[in-house]
């Protein structure tokens, strides 16, 4: 078995890589991007909006245009993602339900139209006894990850018409999920726990909590103080949405767009993010932290940390990989509009000393990451909200296990707001690839083939 692996990995690697001169050659736009590093227009959306440049024309009459990095913005539905934050957080009120209602259907709320959605959430957010019996067969799986995609996959075994894509079914569903999943992250993580020795207690969610609340209060066992939740909350409406360009928002559109059912392109979405490099990026931010708080001395010495991170660079720290994880994105340049109230938020919050002299640390190594990248590399770049995202979750004493998870059953808003507009659009999107091969091969009978002998 492990010879005809062997041949396999290296006749794959021979025929399937392609060379960067071949992918200039045929104009290949590779992973959907540009030469530039910006990403092809593939679809139109109403939903989310990401800015991070801006594209100048050239003056040469040559049509072409020069990318100028710009401050980050994002829109949700035309309107500013943070300001909406800000905004909400000012008038000391929960309003992730609110960016739901948002999203899904382009108007923000009266306030009767959002107490009658907070009601219906709150309806749906428990689990019906065979949906826990579900959850305890099927989520054996310690990586949360695996277990929440199971679990969501298996849910449709409790929908009566599971594979309607009519549109108020489909809201129905997306509605049902944005509601559940937070309890089936709790639960799923409470199983595993279960499964290791810990008592197993699953906490009934309270109608009369919010989400933010209600997650933080199944998964501790008490409910979580109003400066906690809110600053979860925060969280959970930073991460909602982020475009349709997004790995895993796109592959929700594709597979919606082939007619599957609402639950198999939630857990397309769910997969996606399972990829370290689209999810688990806090994961790896905090590892990194905690590699930095081990090996450098003074966190206030800007040559030490400065030292220790041109080792990360150089791949001969942390894991050796060559980098410096939560510093840049794919469309952000100078900034990401989350990072700022988020970091804010968590100052607040951080009150041992311990936790506030790690957010120094952490705004030292951004600084001096984006000043190394620059250095070495010509790039632009800055902390994304991955890069404090874990942080909050800490301070919060949430696991680092839960980091992913908690990011899909944020991100299940805007997969569902995304899914619905797909549909409504009904074009099955499929792209074109070029091929790579230099001609039509001839075909050549079993007996006259020869070992390391290719294609003729």
């Amino acid at each position: 078995m492990k010879n005809i692996i062997s041949k396999i990995d290296e006749l794959a690697r021979y025929h399937n890589e392609v060379s960067p001169e071949l992918v200039k050659a045929k104009d290949i736009k590779l992973g959907l991007r540009n030469p530039d590093g910006t990403g092809v227009v593939a679809g139109i959306t109403s939903k989310g909006l990401v800015l991070g440049y801006e594209r100048i024309p050239r003056k040469d009459g040559s049509g072409g245009y020069d990318v100028k990095p710009i401050p980050g913005r994002l829109l949700y539905c035309g309107y500013d993602a943070i300001e909406l934050a800000r905004q909400i957080q000012k008038e000391d009120r929960f309003g992730f339900e609110e960016i739901a209602y948002l999203l899904l259907t382009g108007e923000l709320p009266c306030p009767d139209d959002l107490d009658t959605f907070c009601d219906t959430v709150a309806k749906k957010r428990a689990l019906t006894r065979i949906e826990r019996g579900i959850l305890l067969q099927e989520a054996q799986n310690d990586n949360q990850m695996f277990a929440l995609h199971a679990v969501v996959s298996h849910l449709s075994r409790c929908d009566p018409d599971p594979v309607s894509i009519e549109i108020e079914d489909v809201i129905d569903t997306c509605i049902s999920l944005i509601a559940k999943m937070p309890t089936v992250v709790a639960y799923n993580y409470k199983a595993a726990r279960y499964r290791k020795g810990d008592d197993l207690v699953m906490l009934r969610p309270d109608p009369k909590m919010s989400t933010a609340e209600n997650f933080l209060y199944m998964l501790r066992g008490e409910k979580p103080t109003r400066d906690e939740a809110l600053l979860f909350d925060l969280a959970l409406m930073l991460h909602a949405e982020h475009g349709g360009g997004n790995n895993s928002t796109f592959a929700v559109r594709t597979v919606s767009s082939s007619g599957a059912n609402t639950y198999m392109a939630i857990c397309s979405g769910i997969a996606s993010l399972s990829g370290h490099l689209h999810g688990g990026a806090n994961e790896a931010v905090m590892m990194m932290v905690q590699s930095i708080k081990k090996n450098v001395q003074n966190w206030e010495s800007r040559t030490q940390v400065r030292a220790y991170l041109e080792k990360i660079l150089d791949r001969k720290a942390h894991d050796k990989a060559g980098k410096i994880y939560g510093m840049g994105h794919a469309v952000y340049t100078l900034s990401d509009p989350r990072c700022d109230i988020l970091k804010e938020k968590a100052l607040q919050i951080a009150t041992k000393k311990e936790q506030i002299q790690e957010l120094e640390l952490m705004d030292l190594v951004a600084e001096i990451a984006c000043e190394l990248i620059r250095e070495r590399k010509g790039q632009i770049v800055a902390p994304n909200v991955d890069y404090y995202s874990g942080f909050v979750y800490k301070v919060l004493g949430i696991p680092i296990d839960l980091f992913t998870p908690i990011f899909a059953m944020s991100r299940v808003v805007g997969w569902s707001a995304h899914r619905i507009e797909q549909i409504i659009q009904a074009k099955l999107i499929r792209p074109a690839y070029v091929n790579s091969l230099p001609r039509e091969y001839v075909y050549v009978p079993l007996g006259e083939r020869r070992p390391g002998e290719g294609p003729r």
